[in-house]
């Protein structure tokens, strides 16, 4: 059971290690589509940001999957 804490912790941590060495990233290309509105690249680039939001949702809902099933076993 203690494994199962330490993959619930260790996904915690590795997942807002990612969302923020991304965040960086992210927002130079917010910034190049709200100036460069009408190119073929900006679209590029706004669906990168769509596919980062879906995975930071995904990866949040994940997070409250396993904090919720880690109570469920040693609390319940």
């Amino acid at each position: 059971m203690i494994l199962l804490l330490w993959i619930t912790i260790g996904f915690i941590i590795i997942g807002f290690a990612v969302l923020i060495s991304m965040k960086k990233g992210m927002e130079s290309k917010l910034a190049f589509i709200t100036a460069n509105t009408e190119t073929e690249e900006s679209s590029t680039k706004a669906k990168s940001i769509i596919r980062w939001i879906y995975s930071a949702t995904a990866w949040g809902i994940v997070s409250m999957f396993l904090v919720v099933w880690c109570f469920h076993h040693y609390f319940g």
